[in-house]
């Protein structure tokens, strides 16, 4: 499972950080950002919960 976040429409709101830090966090320019290759089995639920819940929905989580 992999997460791929639309950065241009991020807002830095920081809730899929909080929800899923394992693999999402703030970059250095203030934006979200997925910092794995590959989302790890045990926070694939919360992988989705953060795209479910992105305010503006520019995170996606997908199989291979």
């Amino acid at each position: 499972m992999n997460a791929y976040i639309d950065r241009d429409g991020c807002i830095s709101c920081g809730l899929c950080i909080d929800t899923c830090p394992n693999v999402f966090r703030m970059g250095d320019d203030g934006l979200a950002e997925v910092y794995v290759d590959e989302v790890p089995e045990e926070d694939a639920d919360l992988a989705v919960e953060a795209q479910e819940n992105c305010p503006v929905s520019v995170i996606t989580v997908k199989e291979q």
